[in-house]
């Protein structure tokens, strides 16, 4: 059963396509929010990953624990994460296609449920953190990663230089709301004590996050991403070829010998299920 339409069409529409036919370099953007979820893993674990996307924290997660659970909304891009993890051999890891704000989990099974920015998407977070939460032993424990105010890192301000070149959202959350709809911690801390959860913890971190090869390909691919095409699908030529070049000058000052490189922020947040 899927309660968020409009989610749903999304990921398995233009998004979950680019995603899943780029993961690699999706993966070399996030990958480095891996190491402060990882560390939450134990040997025994029963880990449930939350949006999980193409799937690349759900096999790491595998390699450390008995077995590993994603679910998510998009078909294409568990396509991927299925191919992915019988390339590489991965044999205790089992994707799920569901919407977790209502997937019916078996109740107190999994030891940990893990994120890497696929939990600000929900229709409604308190029915859908109280789902995982039941989902979750007795003691059990939450661990993902959210965006926070783009502007702290190094992405706002470069996605700034397309304002003056886009037309504006059009207000309906698509790339833009839903994906902050955890960045402030008094919200987050909010919702997760509201769907009963306890020791809730939010602390900012940081990682590298590489977009390209050099300017021009970072520049391509940020072009391509959903949530700026969302905006500018619909751009005649000759403001489209300005706004990739306003692009690729704010990306400029980001390249190093081997790619650009720049400052990703977000919050880890912690929690536990009482016992």
């Amino acid at each position: 059963m899927i309660v968020n339409d409009r989610q749903a069409q999304a990921w398995n529409g233009y998004e979950g396509r680019h995603w899943a036919e780029h993961h690699d370099r999706y993966d070399a953007v996030n990958a480095g929010f891996n190491a402060v979820l990882l560390r939450h893993v134990r040997p025994g674990d029963r880990v449930l990953d939350v949006g999980c996307g193409t799937g690349q924290l759900t096999r790491l997660a595998a390699g450390l624990c008995r077995e590993a659970v994603g679910i998510d909304l998009s078909a294409p891009m568990l396509e991927r994460a299925r191919a992915t993890a019988e390339a590489d051999g991965v044999s205790n890891v089992r994707f799920v296609r569901g919407d977790a704000q209502v997937h019916p989990f078996p109740a107190a099974t999994f030891d940990v449920a893990l994120s890497r920015f696929g939990v600000m998407f929900f229709a409604d977070p308190v029915a859908a953190f109280t789902t995982v939460g039941a989902a979750l032993r007795p003691g059990g424990r939450l661990a993902f990663v959210c965006l926070d105010d783009p502007r702290r890192g190094d992405l706002g301000p470069v996605l700034g230089t397309l304002v003056p070149h886009l037309p504006p959202t059009d207000g309906d959350g698509t790339g833009v709301a839903e994906p902050l709809s955890l960045a402030d911690p008094d919200v987050t801390r909010r919702v997760l004590t509201a769907a009963g959860f306890t020791d809730v913890d939010c602390v900012p971190v940081e990682a590298p996050q590489v977009w390209g090869r050099d300017a021009e390909d970072a520049a391509g691919f940020l072009f391509a991403w959903g949530p700026v095409q969302h905006q500018a699908r619909n751009l005649a030529p000759a403001a489209a070829a300005r706004a990739r070049a306003a692009l690729v000058d704010a990306l400029r000052p980001h390249e190093r010998p081997d790619a650009v490189r720049l400052r990703g922020t977000a919050w880890l947040v912690t929690a536990r299920r009482p016992d």
